[in-house]
């Protein structure tokens, strides 16, 4: 797999315990690294800028900001996103990029659902994330006639000039379900590979699940029906 046609984004914020090994393993695929940086307060930037990736500030609106920030910025056909937390394994990004590049997708989701997660179960607020998650993709399902098992998982693969067509607007995390939507809308061919979720390495999560749960709501039914 040619480095030169992958390139990969990592959403950040206060993850420089961990940023420096994401970065070793994304380049054994990619010679494009793009870190957006959610205005770190620990040495994130200083270690991605030290490694020679290309770092970049968000606009402080949330990781869906700082997604489309990085695939303006990304010079390859194919564009990967992956967390910067831990729980995505960088050994996935041939699985995830392979069927773009061998021209059987558009764009690849990374199922948790197929490949297992140490995030999604064991308390109150793990069950309230998969239900919720479970609802989305049934009716992305039911609306498009496909056979999806995660729509939320951050980690995944697009052709860069198909994320560029989707004119995503979300500013927080429903990107997610957002860039799913609308590939499917646009007629452009959705795939699913298996990949596990690990538990973060460090740090604690920056997503408030009960304070935008609404907007999850809002943007699923928008976008599906209008």
């Amino acid at each position: 797999m040619s480095r030169n046609r992958i390139s990969v984004i990592i959403p950040a914020k206060d993850e420089g315990k961990f940023i420096g090994e994401l970065i070793s393993g994304c380049l054994k695929y990619s010679n494009d690294i793009v870190v957006v940086d959610g205005h770190s307060r620990d040495d994130t930037r200083k270690i991605a800028s030290g490694m020679g990736v290309r770092v970049y500030l968000d606009n402080k609106k949330g990781k869906g900001d700082g997604i489309r920030l990085g695939i303006s910025k990304a010079k390859n056909e194919v564009i990967v996103f992956i967390d910067a937390d831990g729980s995505h394994d960088p050994d996935d990004i041939p699985r995830l990029a392979g069927p773009i590049l061998e021209g059987r997708a558009d764009h690849v989701t990374g199922s948790r659902m197929r490949g297992g997660s140490d995030e999604l179960h064991g308390d109150i607020g793990k069950f309230t994330r998969m239900v919720g998650s479970d609802i989305v993709t049934l009716g992305i399902n039911y609306r498009f006639g496909v056979d999806l098992t995660d729509s939320q998982n951050g980690f995944r693969a697009i052709k860069r000039k198909v994320a560029l067509d989707l004119d995503l607007k979300e500013d927080i995390t429903t990107i997610e379900q957002e860039m799913i939507i609308k590939t499917l809308k646009k007629g452009y061919r959705m795939a699913e590979v298996p990949a596990h979720e690990y538990a973060r390495k460090y740090g604690v999560s920056h997503i408030a699940a009960g304070k935008v749960w609404f907007r999850y709501v809002y943007s699923w039914v928008r976008y599906l029906f209008f």
